[in-house]
């Protein structure tokens, strides 16, 4: 199954006084090679008030470090603060926090956060999908299949949407429509094997269907 990666690059937090932007662009950059060291510049900025970017910047060290759990909570309590920003800003934070609910393995915290940023940007296909990898989790194949037809309608080349989507179908039995993702999924890449490996699951199920 595809679940979403956590990302560290999300640096359009519109709020953020440009005198911190440079020091939020630096401490992300070193989440992503130094987490330990992005971890303790953290705690310094936050000693000097804990305002959005630095806790922004003590999240995307967490994700560094590969403590999910404590960084998607992090996210989800700055997204509901009365300083943290825009809509689009709060929409980025629990964006971030579903990823990393998902990769902690906390698949219905992830399915809650990453609804409240559906509420603030409906028409995002990325956070659909991320809320599709968590219904796929939860083996709530129609749940799955509703986001990933919207994902796929807004980006419909995404191979990973594709994926998940032909798994939802293979586990609702919908042989053909997912043999139908996992075609166009090849035709994007014919050497991904997450998609060769599910064109195999998809033709054994066929085969055992009689089809």
């Amino acid at each position: 199954m595809a679940f979403a990666a956590v990302t560290l690059g999300q640096t359009s937090v519109a709020d953020i006084a440009r005198g911190e932007q440079a020091r939020l662009n630096a401490c992300i950059s070193l989440a992503e090679t130094d987490a330990e060291t992005a971890y303790e510049d953290s705690l310094r900025w936050l000693g000097e008030g804990a305002r959005p970017a630095a806790r922004y910047c003590q999240a995307m060290a967490l994700i560094g470090l590969g403590n999910y759990r404590e960084a998607a909570a992090g996210l989800e309590e700055l997204a509901n603060a009365e300083n943290s920003g825009s809509l689009q800003d709060r929409a980025i934070y629990l964006a971030q926090s579903g990823n990393a609910w998902l990769a902690a393995g906390y698949l219905d915290a992830a399915v809650v956060t990453l609804t409240n940023a559906l509420k603030l940007a409906p028409e995002d296909a990325g956070i659909r999908a991320d809320r599709a990898a968590a219904y796929l989790g939860l083996e709530q194949w129609e749940e799955a299949l509703a986001d990933l037809d919207m994902a796929l309608t807004k980006s419909p080349n995404s191979i990973d949407a594709l994926q998940m989507r032909a798994r939802a179908h293979l586990n609702l039995d919908q042989l053909d429509k997912a043999e139908l993702d996992v075609n166009k999924a090849l035709l994007l890449d014919r050497k991904n094997l997450d998609t060769l490996v599910l064109r195999g699951d998809v033709r054994e199920a066929k085969r055992l269907a009689g089809k």
